[in-house]
């Protein structure tokens, strides 16, 4: 068994520990973000509001959250670097996710703006708490562990999301087996369960994982003003983002061909719904992706290991074209899974490995401050995406051209990649440490 955890990565109780976040979070992306809230919200919150204005109200919910990231991750990130305070703030959003989303048990019908408040606290919380997630990665791993580490993160994530998403959608199908009155109940309790879920596997991480020492950098005191610091601190991070280019590079190509995956994701069930696919079947197609994945991040790490981590997200940016086609000719159900299941098979690798690449090339010291720039990109990610697909129906009125058009994003993020030198990004890297400590 020992044997077969260091070869998934999970080797150590702290890998595991930090693992688990992944699990962790992963049920607020899958239950409150992708299935039963949007359709919760639609259905019954907002309802009285209108399809059009309700949708509306939401997409601009889901911005300010994303803008809201934006803003306040890099300063933060800044600051937990200087005050050794990853592990604090990571608590701190888990705090806040975990209460606003355990408040959505008393959203009912009409309610639209508590809901929506509370959704945006938890897209805040949520995308924040990853921020300082992730930047504990480099600390804890070797370089020749980062592909299997982060890849077993997104394996792990992918099955705690399904598995919750599973009990919620048999919990409201069911509700009865639950002892629960009736469906509505359900729905309720099943956001509140996300929170609990949240809080509840999060402990690990907090008991196994250490927090990084503590490193003063020329110029600066031991105690110095946190948010005065850490406004220098990220003012010269995006300045010395020209110092590590392949670092930069690896971000553009990311945010290019992220968007092209986000925009799958969103618009997929909404493509499905338009040439008459069931919903209960867009469903299922979610929960086949989510158990996919799992086998699939792992080998995608063990992979990364014999041909090298970029080469590897070439290939999942392949099949992801592949998928483009299978989407511009899908006509039934059976179509759509085939869909689910391709998806399933690249994307937690493609991501996994994107970030453990980033993570190769950064300073350890700094790992906060790089990793809030790398979460507000995967977080803007999404945004091209769906406006080109939209545009492209409004100028063709055919959705199938639009998924063709995001064919694009896969074909320019590869070819920024081909120019990313891994090996020179890592020395940058190394360099800078050195000459840190």
């Amino acid at each position: 068994m020992k044997r077969l955890l260091e070869r998934l990565g999970l080797g150590r109780p702290e890998l595991r520990a930090w693992a688990m976040y992944d699990w962790a979070n992963s049920a607020f992306q899958t239950t409150i973000i992708a299935a039963v809230f949007p359709i919760y919200f639609h259905n019954v919150v907002a309802a009285d509001l209108g399809d059009a204005l309700a949708t509306s109200r939401f997409a601009w919910a889901t911005t300010i959250a994303i803008v809201i990231v934006a803003l306040i991750a890099p300063l933060l990130g800044a600051i937990a670097d200087y005050a050794a305070m990853k592990k604090k703030m990571l608590g701190t959003f888990v705090i806040i996710g975990v209460l606003s989303t355990v408040a959505m048990f008393w959203v009912r019908a009409g309610d639209w703006t508590l809901g929506l408040l509370l959704f945006v606290l938890g897209n805040v919380a949520v995308a924040a708490s990853i921020v300082f997630y992730e930047s504990l990665l480099p600390h804890l791993v070797s370089e020749s562990e980062l592909d299997r580490v982060s890849s077993a993160g997104y394996a792990i994530g992918y099955l705690g999301g399904g598995v919750l998403l599973a009990i919620n959608l048999l919990m409201i199908q069911r509700p009865a087996w639950f002892g629960i009155p009736d469906a509505g109940t359900a729905v309720r309790l099943s956001l509140a369960s996300v929170g609990i879920w949240w809080l509840v596997f999060s402990i690990p991480l907090f008991r196994r994982v250490p927090e990084p020492a503590r490193r003063i950098e020329a110029g600066e005191t031991e105690g110095g003003s946190l948010v005065g610091t850490g406004a220098r601190r990220l003012v010269a991070t995006f300045h010395e983002l020209r110092r590590y280019k392949q670092a930069f590079l690896l971000l553009v190509a990311f945010l290019v061909y992220n968007d092209g995956i986000q925009t799958i994701i969103r618009m997929a069930t909404t493509f499905g719904s338009q040439i008459g696919i069931d919903q209960n079947a867009m469903i299922t197609a979610l929960l086949i992706t989510q158990f996919i994945g799992v086998p699939f991040a792992f080998l995608f790490g063990m992979v990364a290991e014999r041909i090298g981590a970029k080469t590897a997200v070439f290939i999942g940016l392949g099949v992801y074209a592949f998928i483009i086609t299978v989407g511009y000719n899908m006509t039934s159900a059976l179509h759509f899974y085939a869909l689910a299941i391709m998806v399933g098979m690249v994307q937690g690798g493609t991501q996994a490995l994107s970030r453990s690449l980033f993570a190769s090339m950064i300073p350890r010291h700094k790992s906060s401050e790089f990793f809030a720039f790398f979460g507000v990109f995967e977080r803007y990610a999404g945004i091209l995406g769906p406006l080109v697909f939209a545009a492209m129906v409004d100028a063709t009125g055919q959705s199938r051209n639009a998924m063709l058009a995001v064919l694009g994003f896969f074909v320019v993020g590869a070819a920024i990649l081909v120019f990313v030198d891994v090996d020179a990004g890592r020395r940058a890297a190394r360099q800078a440490e050195a000459q840190a400590a």
